[in-house]
């Protein structure tokens, strides 16, 4: 996708230097574009867990070049248990996104497998690129199957379809394209009128910072919210569907997304508007059936409730929100249940929020 006019991915290999993976610098975003240079585990590590990368697709990734980057600097002595011990590091970086552990433990099997092989570093990358390829094709056909959603509506309608989104599930989360938002930016390319209503998604702002910019730099119309706007706008008939994201989803077809989430699919299930999920299979957990029991909850650090940060005069500035005495919990996640999702946006078609729909999908998987 663009910005300023200029095609980009969300991470690649520096040119002509392989031990070096560039990311862009999405805390940073939309004051300034700042390219991060990512050295080492450590790098890749903090990468992950201060969000300069974020988005359960690129999480995956960045931990995937992550694994790359460790060949450079686990000695042949007690080789495996170093690897498996940065491998377990990694994973470490955050708890929710199920993408982090799946890219890290297909990288250590290659990596193990491939362990006595004199061109282990070359293989191993050729294996990044190859899931990192993948996530973009998922994105591709998750924009294509969710097309057809809004094609429908619009041949239905005549006019302009509204859209609205929680957090940020776009390219800026992926590699390009997105999850939530690349059915939008296909219907767009398609020249479908589409609006989107972006929630400001508090407290990092990740809608009002990332979404909004990124929809900016495709041209796609859109209008930025206040986070509990969506449910009056849907009593009014101003939104036509609902497309959000997923950090994790369980088999059973319950939906760890961005605090918040649980709360639109309640508006949209009592005023009778269609709420989708778009994710990859990448992010879908194999293992858990029931996610408010079984999905951990990331709990982030009060500085984010209790402060804002924006840009005054240029400058980027963070300022005090509440009083410096009250106490602040920090839910990063939020599961919304299978019953109030409309249906499963996936790169092998719609199904929907339940293991024999999700298993019709991917038979391998039984």
């Amino acid at each position: 996708m663009k910005i300023k006019s200029k095609q980009y991915h969300t991470i690649w290999l520096k040119e002509n230097d392989p031990q070096i993976v560039q990311v862009i610098d999405q805390r940073k975003l939309p004051f300034s574009f700042e390219i991060m240079d990512l050295k080492s585990v450590s790098d890749v590590f903090f990468a992950i867990r201060e969000m300069v990368v974020r988005g359960a697709p690129l999480i995956g990734i960045t931990a995937a070049y992550g694994m790359y980057l460790a060949l450079f600097e686990t000695a042949e002595k007690n080789f495996e248990n170093n690897v498996k011990e940065k491998a377990k590091f990694l994973k470490s970086a955050r708890p929710t996104a199920v993408n982090l552990a799946f890219a890290v433990d297909e990288i250590l099997r290659f990596i193990l497998k491939e362990k006595d092989s004199s061109q282990i570093i070359e293989k191993t990358l050729e294996k990044v690129h190859f899931l990192k390829t993948q996530e973009i094709l998922f994105s591709e056909r998750i924009g294509e199957f969710g097309l057809e959603l809004i094609q429908k509506i619009f041949n239905k309608k005549g006019t302009t379809v509204n859209i609205l989104t929680h957090c940020n599930a776009g390219w800026l989360a992926c590699i390009d394209w997105g999850t939530a938002t690349a059915p939008i930016y296909k219907a767009h390319l398609k020249g479908i009128p589409v609006h989107v209503w972006v929630d400001e998604t508090r407290p990092r702002n990740q809608g009002a910072r990332l979404t909004a910019f990124e929809l900016s730099e495709e041209g796609v119309p859109h209008t930025v919210i206040a986070d509990n706007t969506g449910g009056h706008l849907m009593q009014h008939g101003k939104v036509d569907l609902v497309i959000v994201g997923s950090d994790r989803t369980t088999i059973g077809g319950d939906v760890a997304n961005k605090i918040g989430t649980y709360l639109k699919a309640l508006a949209a299930n009592d005023n009778n508007v269609p709420f989708y999920v778009a994710l990859p299979s990448s992010t879908i957990d194999w293992n858990i059936e029931d996610g408010l029991t079984e999905i951990p909850i990331e709990e982030r650090g009060a500085e984010e409730v209790a402060e804002i940060e924006g840009v005054n005069k240029s400058e980027i500035k963070t300022v005090r929100l509440i009083p410096e005495k009250s106490n602040v919990v920090n839910y990063g996640f939020d599961v919304t249940p299978a019953r109030l999702v409309s249906g499963l946006i996936t790169e092998r078609g719609i199904c929907k929020a339940n293991k024999q729909s999700i298993k019709s999908l991917f038979p391998e998987k039984q």
